[in-house]
């Protein structure tokens, strides 16, 4: 019989856009393959074009595209119990490691479910990047992919050179990590983005590349600054702008409320519809014969309508003025109406984000973030005013799970905190950052940022901890937590969070008798050689595991069915992994007993020995069970093995 194993795969993107593709264009998907002959046919590509077309390119692009689909190979998240806060409880998520390789391992539980994403990547002003990924070129490489000259080494262009190589890097650090967390957006989801004039304009072309331009929502100009620099050369740059992509074209964002504008409403007359004020327009926005009517006063005035017509028809004009919306002004010399405070549904959001008060700016950030963490540590933190602001700007976030995967300091987590806080959400967090080597910092650092960097050092020294930046940032988190659990003793807060690290594999995917490394002889002494590297954790092996499986969160709860074994594991109350080095007909009796039934188990291959039938009444009667308590839907998972 064949039996499913687990997949090695975390990231197969390559096969699920052929699988979308094909769904689109069935014709042109051949045996697994795409005809792009076919496929062109089918946009209306029946002559050959040129190869010029309009779009961003720069030198490694094909490299970035390649890097984004390649799959991660001997790589997992390892979790680390003694560095989380509430673990039984919590549906936070902290991960240190290369944001590319965490997508990666992320893109497989969390395919659509993320709503907001927010990140703040390095800037590239030429001090703060620090990603490398496996771009490196030397100037003959670059000068090739820059056309700057031919294979043979002539020179092609007489124009001075560009910075094209600069430009690059970050370009090639950036696109892998978008084409990502769009797979993680879900349908309603949209992403933003902080940036400065150092890469905005590439930016923003690469974005629209990769969501789409349709998907392009707002580069709305967050005013950072609340005090202009009186150094500057020509103009004080006191913004940064944020863009924003949506993952579906019919997004909208929150109608906003301006308590200025609503102190315009009044109730002089004691309307009972409440508050009201009369400055809206009258006259239609855009010409229309229809609209342009004569209307009568009771005193007999005509009122002649505006240049391009009355917003209404005389049907609906006369229905308003039934209900008192239109109304005659005291000479009956022209209308007015009456908008009221009740159905007022909120203004679309401004591109200009100004207001110190909502959105705050990068000096009351560093204050802020200095009454949490009185050492002064970190230099340029996001104020949390903005990232609540930017949260409330999207519908129904009550619920949603965001993600930042350049969390840097924690602002995001610190302000998703305070909203739950405050408006009693459930909102979760998933951070994600690079355990940046603080020593290194220094010794690259300069002389205005030598003071926090070592302000971090001693922080960790006394508190025992590695000296990472990572480390920093989630001690600010427990601070924080700590603070607003005492500010809100009756709120049901989730201050607590998950850590989890990149690691190297806890288990051999590749079998070693498959590569005759092994006899069956030596699983009886060697029980684990056969299937986990040596020193291996029970605990992260389940978690390396569920890696695999589809929307199934890193915040879900892990319990050990001592009752069943010593290494049988529940994971979200439905996945059951068995790590037991043997299975007895009486295990598998009591596994098919378990109420609710699991949708998938997972055993260890070498644990049936050479007990082949056992094996088999393994699977036939738990996949039997499965399907049974799926009823008439198609069950999803059955039995699994390692």
């Amino acid at each position: 019989m064949e039996y499913k194993k687990v997949d090695q795969n975390i990231n197969n993107i390559v096969n699920e856009q052929v699988r979308k593709l094909e769904s689109i264009f069935p014709s042109v998907v051949k045996d697994g393959e795409v005809d792009f002959d076919a496929l062109k046919e089918e946009l209306g590509q029946f002559q050959k074009v040129e190869n010029e077309k309009y779009e961003i390119t720069w030198a490694g692009k094909k490299n970035a595209k390649k890097l984004a689909q390649e799959n991660v190979v001997g790589r997992t998240l390892n979790f680390y119990a003694e560095e989380s806060k509430n673990v039984e409880t919590t549906e936070n998520v902290y991960i240190e490691g290369d944001n590319l390789e965490v997508l990666k391992m992320l893109r497989q539980n969390y395919y659509g479910a993320i709503k907001i994403i927010y990140i703040d990547p390095p800037y590239n002003t030429g001090k703060d990047f620090i990603y490398n990924d496996i771009f490196k070129m030397n100037k003959k490489e670059s000068d090739l992919e820059e056309g700057v000259i031919g294979e043979l080494g002539q020179r092609l262009v007489i124009n001075s050179k560009s910075q094209n190589r600069y430009h690059a890097k970050w370009l090639n650090m950036i696109y892998p990590r978008l084409v990502i967390a769009k797979d993680l957006l879900s349908e309603q989801g949209v992403i933003f983005i902080s940036i400065d004039y150092h890469e905005a304009a590439n930016l923003k072309k690469l974005c629209d590349e990769i969501f789409g331009e349709d998907c392009f929502v707002c580069n709305a100009i967050w005013r950072s600054s609340d005090n202009s620099n009186n150094d500057a050369k020509q103009f004080s740059y006191d913004h940064n702008e944020t863009l924003i992509y949506s993952k579906s074209v019919d997004w909208m964002p929150q109608k906003q409320y301006d308590e200025k504008k609503q102190k315009h409403f009044k109730n002089p007359d004691n309307d009972p519809k409440g508050p009201w004020f009369d400055g809206n327009p009258l006259n239609s926005p855009n010409y229309r014969e229809n609209l342009k009517y004569d209307i009568k006063a009771p005193n007999g005035t005509i009122i002649k309508p505006p240049k391009n017509g009355w917003r209404w028809s005389k049907e609906t004009l006369k229905q308003k003025m039934d209900t008192g919306e239109i109304y005659f002004n005291a000479d009956q010399t022209n209308i007015k109406r009456r908008t009221y405070l009740r159905d007022m549904k909120g203004l679309p959001p401004s591109s200009l984000w100004i207001d110190f008060e909502k959105t705050g700016h990068n000096r009351q950030a560093k204050y802020e973030l200095l009454e949490e963490m009185p050492e002064n540590i970190f230099d340029t933190p996001k104020p949390t005013k903005l990232i609540k602001y930017i949260i409330n700007l999207v519908v129904d976030n009550k619920e949603a799970t965001i993600l930042d995967f350049f969390s840097g300091s924690g602002t995001t987590a610190d302000a998703i905190m305070q909203l739950n806080a405050e408006d009693g959400g459930k909102r979760k967090f998933i951070l994600v950052q690079l355990p940046e080597d603080l020593d290194k910092g220094l010794e690259k650092a300069s002389n205005d940022n030598k003071t926090t960097i070592k302000n971090a050092i001693g922080l960790c020294e006394k508190k025992h901890l590695p000296h990472k930046l990572s480390e920093i940032a989630k001690e600010r988190i427990r601070r924080v937590g700590e603070k607003i659990k005492q500010e809100f003793p009756e709120n049901d807060i989730d201050d607590g969070f998950k850590v989890f690290k990149t690691s190297d594999t806890n288990i051999k995917w590749n079998s070693l008798i498959d590569m005759g490394q092994l006899d069956v002889t030596q699983i009886e002494n060697s029980p684990e050689l056969i299937d986990f590297i040596p020193g291996a954790d029970d605990v992260n092996i389940v978690y390396e595991l569920m890696l695999r499986q589809r929307d199934l969160p890193l915040s879900e709860s892990l319990v050990r069915l001592s009752d069943l074994g010593k290494r049988t594991y529940l994971y979200a109350s439905s996945y059951l992994v068995c790590l037991e080095t043997e299975i007895t007909e009486e295990l598998v009796s009591k596994l098919s007993e378990l109420d609710p039934l699991p949708i998938k188990f997972i055993f260890r291959d070498s644990a049936f020995k050479d007990d082949i039938s056992l094996k088999d009444e393994t699977f036939r009667r738990l996949k039997a069970l499965i399907e049974k308590n799926a009823g008439t839907n198609k069950p999803a998972y059955t039995v699994e093995f390692i």
